[in-house]
């Protein structure tokens, strides 16, 4: 009883906190695997969820046709709104100000001439109140301080560079050559440091997971499934970042230790050489607000590939009709071997083969209709440089 009433309160508050709220500031899901998991071209009509919209421009930027992004959260639409303006309305230089240092002193003469007048309605009611995240001001001072899973950020950073007393040791991680080198000094001056009493405490409340936008089932899928649990799970997944992938170009968490992205370090969407093409490929980027199943069911035209990110863990747990329409949707709707990406918490994925859903007039498993390209998604999974999901997946629609 103790733990059905704490799984409705739970439940709740992730409810609140994401509909009144920005969640993600920046996408924690590596377009790199993307990328080769998707082989995108002109011919791709491609949908993803918005989160910070990161990777949707990386889609386009990859050489996506048409890339469209749904969120049923309008303030996450609301930010990729702002980048879209942004990206049409200004130089490169005042746009890396606003999306690599995360901070600029022209913010409200930028957004009042030159954004603004570009954003619809709903967007430009909600950075008319929160143009701040940009001010560079008070102890959250940068954008990628802002926002719930900012804040989180903003504390965990506090904690390592300033209480933990480990700036140096960062950028001694930040300037290592090879990964051995990289786990020596975690092994010597940061793991002893980092992984205290207190963190472990910060970690495991319920309340922290809310705010960097992980659902009750995510954590169940997690304590149930991993050895030691979900304080273990982080812990193992920091190292595997900090001891087997180079950290000097990880800009996922490097921006979340030092609140901006550098020219060398930063998503492909910020880089000088790609904003001419950015710019061009704003008029194949579409944004909607709602569900999946209504975008897809709504859609003139098919989808070739849909990347999903992790709302099916969700899903699966609270709305299991939902994910049978929105499966249903998608067979409906998508071509003939369109490609689907997810990522899930859990270390094994065990909600969709089950699913019977419609297909071709007949009712059949979901599992014997995709193709899951295993090896390819383990292989790409060992490459993740953000590492926070149990696992990675990709499959094929008959």
């Amino acid at each position: 009883m103790a733990s059905a009433v704490r799984d409705r309160l739970h439940t709740r508050v992730f409810h609140a906190v994401h509909r009144n709220n920005l969640l993600y500031n920046t996408c924690w899901e590596d377009p790199a695997l993307d990328r080769v998991a998707l082989r995108l071209c002109p011919a791709d009509r491609l949908l993803v969820i918005t989160s910070a919209g990161c990777n949707a421009l990386d889609y386009l930027l990859a050489g996506c046709g048409e890339v469209h992004a749904v969120d049923m959260n309008s303030i996450q639409n609301a930010l990729l709104e702002f980048k879209r303006a942004a990206i049409q309305s200004l130089d490169f230089e005042d746009f890396f100000a606003f999306f690599g240092h995360g901070r600029t002193p022209n913010a409200r003469i930028l957004y009042q001439g030159s954004i603004r007048p570009l954003l619809p309605g709903y967007a430009r009611d909600y950075w008319d109140k929160h143009l701040n995240f940009f001010s560079g001001k008070g102890w959250r001072d940068s954008f990628y301080f802002r926002g719930t899973s900012g804040l989180v950020a903003r504390l965990v950073s506090f904690n390592i560079l300033k209480l933990a007393r480990l700036r140096r040791s960062v950028e001694k991680l930040v300037g290592a050559k090879t990964v051995q080198e990289q786990e020596a000094i975690y092994r010597r001056e940061v793991s002893h440091k980092l992984w205290t009493p207190m963190m472990r405490w910060f970690l495991k409340r319920r309340i922290t997971m809310t705010m960097v936008g992980v659902p009750g089932p995510q954590l169940e899928q997690i304590t149930r499934q991993y050895p030691g649990g979900l304080f273990q799970f982080i812990k193992d997944r920091v190292e595997q970042v900090l001891v087997k992938l180079p950290f000097r170009e990880n800009y996922f968490w490097r921006v979340y230790l030092e609140g901006n992205y550098t020219r060398d370090c930063c998503p492909e969407y910020l880089k000088e050489a790609n904003y001419p093409a950015l710019r061009e490929a704003m008029g194949r980027l579409h944004i909607h607000t709602g569900k999946v199943t209504d975008v897809v069911r709504a859609s003139e035209k098919p989808f070739t590939r849909l990347v999903l990110l992790d709302h099916m863990d969700w899903m699966s747990h609270h709305d299991p009709k939902g994910l049978v329409d929105e499966w249903n949707a998608i067979l409906e709707k998508a071509t003939p071997k369109a490609r689907i990406l997810f990522r899930s918490a859990g270390l094994r994925e065990d909600f969709l083969d089950p699913l019977q859903v419609q297909y071709q007039g007949t009712r059949r498993s979901l599992g014997e209709l995709l193709t899951r390209q295993t090896a390819l998604a383990e292989e790409l999974h060992q490459r993740d440089r953000v590492n926070t999901y149990g696992s990675f997946h990709i499959v094929d629609l008959p």
